[in-house]
């Protein structure tokens, strides 16, 4: 399965990206959308795309975090990183810092994608694909080059 895994778009998807998320099976938004029209632009692609809310929203329509299952390990898709590592998960995938991330802590994977439209210390505009298989997890950075 292939996932391409997006952050803080803050109302800006450039249309190189949505070239990209094409081949995506599923998109994961991890917040700072911003306005709900800026995420109906990438549910046009007609991928399913899951959600979360970003501490830049001025609405509550998406969930705060969300628990997803995929290829065998548990997710656990938040904008802000947990000051706890949460229970019963295998991966937390966050955004907010605008800046990559791909750690382990206390045997919980921890990846940022980074941010599409305001990079942060040196950090590339960037997103990420997950790619999931039969006992593999594969995490890649990806640069967008349109800024």
């Amino acid at each position: 399965m292939r996932i391409a895994v997006i952050a803080d778009t803050h109302d800006r998807v450039p249309p190189v990206l949505l070239r990209k998320l094409r081949s995506a099976e599923e998109i994961w938004h991890l917040g700072d959308v911003c306005e709900p029209t800026t995420l109906a632009l990438i549910e046009s692609l007609g991928i399913p795309v899951h959600v979360v809310l970003g501490n830049n929203e001025w609405h509550n329509f998406w969930p705060f975090d969300l628990r997803l299952e995929r290829g065998g390990r548990r997710f656990f898709l938040t904008h802000i990183s947990p000051g706890r590592t949460p229970e019963k998960v295998d991966v937390v995938l966050h955004g907010h810092t605008h800046v990559p991330r791909d750690e382990t802590v206390a045997g919980v994977r921890f990846l940022n994608p980074g941010c599409i439209t305001r990079p942060n210390r040196g950090a590339p505009a960037s997103y990420a694909w997950l790619t999931l298989g039969v006992g593999e997890m594969m995490w890649k950075i990806m640069p967008v080059q349109h800024l």
